[in-house]
């Protein structure tokens, strides 16, 4: 490795990066910061290092891009186009010939009959049954007589630190569950970031997206940078479409706070009389979730001296 790089080598021939900036705050100047920090990043080929080609930005937030799971025939066309694309790993080897057994072979045209076409989408949807019941069978709680969760199992976090060096412990049906909501890849939970997960108001009932909920913040959240509250689509596990906004954060410009420093956040699919800036809108007809997300997360979340209250109704 030179000492002028940092070589990050991909297991698989495609690939793609995600790189977040974290403004000090949601104002247009800290998010123009942002943008034009994000701007001096380039990307070309190591061997063009001595000249780099000036790097080509596309603004895409009109353009909509669909990542939901589709749990039909089309899941194995995307899975074909993996197999034809990329090199076997090790660990997959297992798998070559069992999606030989489905048609799916390197080198190969993935063209099934009209038979297999009904098999292969009949086992998505049983696919997706079993992860919602796993789901609804609930991830380790984490604060005790409360719904928030955290959306990982114990063996799949630490198997995202140590890439699942234990040779007795690879937790397949744990990632398929977490996966199934988000595609993510954190090294270290709990050191940048950390994730709450809700899909239940303080009673246990699901979040109704015709109905209307708050969310009470406490005072001195443990969160060095920011903490923010995303609503998605508890269906697809996706942003919910046709929405003005999505997410409200401790930095969002005009939040509102109350005297005690807790802030409440309003869920529904109406702005509540009490203030705007502090709601997320959601839709009727169609249950949601949410994410809690702390960065920069600090102690009093670990040892559970400060706790997240469940969701409650605000009607």
């Amino acid at each position: 490795m030179s000492k002028d790089y940092i070589a990050l080598r991909s297991d698989t021939y495609t690939g793609f990066a995600l790189i977040r900036s974290t403004p000090k705050s949601g104002s247009a100047e800290d998010v123009a910061k942002a943008v034009a920090y994000g701007k001096r990043v380039k990307l070309y080929p190591l061997s063009e290092a001595h000249k780099p080609p000036e790097t080509r930005f596309v603004d895409v937030i009109d353009t909509v891009f669909d990542a939901t799971i589709p749990y039909s025939v089309e899941y194995f066309k995307a899975l074909d186009r993996v197999v034809q694309t990329e090199p076997w790993l090790q660990r997959d080897r297992a798998m070559i010939d069992m999606l030989k057994s489905l048609g799916i072979e390197k080198g190969k045209d993935f063209a099934p009959d009209a038979p297999t076409t009904d098999a292969l989408a009949t086992g998505a949807r049983e696919a997706k049954a079993w992860l919602e019941y796993k789901r609804e069978a609930g991830f380790p709680i984490y604060f005790e007589g409360a719904h928030w969760v955290v959306p990982g199992t114990p063996e799949v976090v630490e198997g995202q630190s140590d890439n699942f060096a234990k040779n007795d412990v690879y937790p397949i049906d744990a990632r398929a569950l977490t996966y199934s909501m988000g595609y993510v890849g954190i090294k270290h939970l709990g050191a940048g970031q950390f994730y709450l997960f809700s899909m239940r108001d303080k009673d246990g009932k699901p979040l109704d997206g015709a109905q209307a909920y708050r969310l009470t913040v406490p005072a001195k959240a443990p969160a060095k940078q920011y903490w923010s509250a995303t609503v998605y689509d508890n269906v697809t596990h996706a942003l919910i479409r046709d929405v003005d906004r999505f997410s409200r954060a401790s930095n969002t410009p005009g939040i509102k706070t109350n005297a005690d420093g807790s802030v409440d956040i309003y869920f529904g699919p109406t702005a509540p009389t009490v203030g705007e800036n502090n709601w997320i809108p959601t839709k009727a007809g169609a249950s949601f979730e949410v994410l809690f997300r702390l960065y920069g997360p600090e102690k009093a979340l670990f040892n559970k001296t400060w706790i997240l209250p469940d969701v409650s109704s605000s009607q």
